[in-house]
């Protein structure tokens, strides 16, 4: 086989993570946003107050210009599957493409009906059908977030699946367990609830822009009450939910948990979870550590007996299965000349989940089954991630978590108390956490996603050898042209977005109460 030029694939790695990335800063807000609808409309369904039904209005505008946004950016992700990813496409898209063709009939239009029926339907449908039509277009996004990290969970935890010689490609056998792969249904949670972090900080933070400027202030006082309470909820869930996540890469992705951790070599029982350190990849030490003893092993392992294994550990298993991975690739070389070739069928069932790790080679040579014990070691820490990313990309993820709750918690207790517009610091820090929902969801991405190399498919594919035999030249028109696309969309959705915030919702829906309802009224209704 062919691999790649490094730029190739390098380039088109960019391509796909900055596509991935621009795309995930919209997905979380739908998400959140979506259910926090849902439960104004019920509100208002309940009390039959209008200030409910125009916070739900006010809010869908919001959600709409987001989803639109959305929607463009991930079309354009999936072509890339075919344009950049061919033979990762053509390896494993038995398996990955049925998630993805289910995401796109059945949630993505699902989700897409209901976002025309919620704009349009306010006269046309009664309120219990409007109410349910909401709660649909949440749930369309909930399940459109499902089936795509059930295929991206497979990535990370592959099952259900067989390679086969025949073929030269990886078949579905068991869809259920792809379905309810634990590692799947672990990242759901975990990303619906960051999602509601984020459509609850978004509204937390805008209402406080409008009880700064004095604007709106019914409103924002309602609409302040219930994010503070949902995303107090959620940001409790994302902690909680973050730690049966951490424990799922303690058990299926060793090396990840190691990086994370700058954890060079293997603790006595149970590890330490590194707060802080400065990791040195070129010296394999992390400097500077402060430590909490036991903690990192009951979390990635609940146990107080059970190793979290170090990084030089992890190389020497490397090394072992790439042994075994030369094994396999040397049988598999055989049944292509005699598919009925019994003693290499054999040794490749044997073999056969470690032949990724002899794909390894294949980055520094064609003969893989006369590889050295030099190049078997190159091929042995390429297993390693970038450590020090790694490292502060998960500390500045848990630290956004922790602060969230505070956050939260805080505006929470002022709400209640009646005091919010009394603390106008809190007001000013509320506006100003705007971004970090987004900072710490797309650094749990990169966690995810570049902590899974090298490989595409988590030791069974290697990144260099899922991509596409393509001119430089093509990737770099592409890349530039997407640099280019999502650069408009960036400029029209942030004019979009300041452009509706600024008229705010007295403004956009003048028949609302805000007119009718004396002032003294709301506020003893806030």
């Amino acid at each position: 086989m062919l691999i790649p030029a490094a730029d190739v694939v390098m380039l088109s790695r960019i391509q796909f993570g900055m596509t991935a990335l621009y795309h995930f800063l919209f997905v979380p807000l739908t998400l959140g946003l979506s259910t926090l609808l849902g439960i104004m409309e019920t509100v208002y369904f309940i009390t039959h107050r209008p200030i409910w039904r125009t916070m739900t209005q006010y809010w869908g505008i919001l959600f709409g210009i987001n989803v639109a946004m959305g929607v463009a950016t991930g079309v354009t992700m999936e072509f890339q599957f075919g344009t950049n990813w061919a033979y990762y496409s053509h390896y494993v898209g038995d398996v990955f493409g049925a998630p993805l063709a289910i995401e796109g009939l059945m949630a993505f239009f699902l989700e897409a009906t209901f976002v025309g029926v919620f704009f349009f339907g306010w006269d046309k449908l009664s309120r219990g059908a409007h109410l349910v039509v909401t709660w649909m277009l949440a749930l369309g996004s909930s399940f459109s977030a499902l089936w795509i990290l059930i295929a991206n969970a497979w990535m990370q935890h592959p099952v259900g699946a067989h390679f086969n010689f025949h073929s030269m490609r990886m078949e579905l056998y068991d869809f259920y367990s792809v379905i309810f792969n634990e590692v799947a249904q672990a990242k759901f949670v975990h990303t619906i609830s960051a999602g509601y972090v984020t459509g609850a900080m978004f509204i937390l933070s805008l209402s406080a822009y409008f009880l700064l400027t004095g604007k709106h202030l019914a409103f924002a006082k309602r609409s302040m009450t219930v994010a503070a309470a949902f995303g107090l909820a959620s940001a409790c869930c994302v902690i909680v939910l973050g730690d049966e996540s951490g424990y799922l890469t303690g058990l299926n992705q060793k090396m990840k948990i190691a990086a994370m951790e700058g954890m060079w070599e293997t603790e006595p029982t149970p590890a330490a979870l590194t707060v802080i350190g400065f990791p040195d990849q070129s010296q394999r030490i992390t400097k500077y550590t402060l430590k909490i003893p036991y903690l990192l092993g009951l979390i990635a392992t609940r146990s107080l007996h059970e190793p979290v294994y170090g990084i030089l550990d992890l190389v020497d298993e490397a090394r072992t299965r790439i042994r075994s991975g030369i094994l396999a690739y040397g049988a598999l070389t055989a049944l292509q000349a005699d598919p009925l070739d019994k003693h290499a069928e054999d040794t490749l069932d044997a073999n056969q989940e470690n032949i990724g790790y002899g794909l390894l080679l294949k980055k520094y040579t064609d003969d893989v089954l006369h590889a050295g014990p030099a190049l078997i070691d190159k091929a042995a820490w390429d297993t390693v991630p970038d450590v020090f990313t790694l490292f502060w990309t998960f500390r500045v993820m848990v630290a956004c978590g922790l602060f969230f709750v505070a956050l939260f918690a805080t505006a929470f207790y002022l709400c209640q108390r009646r005091r919010i517009l009394a603390n106008r610091w809190f007001l000013w820090l509320a506006l100003c956490s705007l971004p970090l929902p987004w900072v710490a969801a797309e650094m749990g991405w990169v966690l995810a996603e570049y902590g899974r190399q090298p490989w595409v498919v988590d030791g069974l594919l290697p990144t260099f050898m899922g991509a596409s035999s393509l001119p430089v030249s093509s990737v770099w028109i592409s890349l530039s042209g997407f640099v280019f696309f999502y650069t408009v969309l960036a400029v029209v959705e942030i004019y979009l977005m300041i452009k509706y915030i600024r008229l705010g919702p007295g403004e956009l829906f003048a028949a609302s109460d805000f007119s009718a309802r004396p002032e003294k009224k709301e506020r003893e209704l806030c």
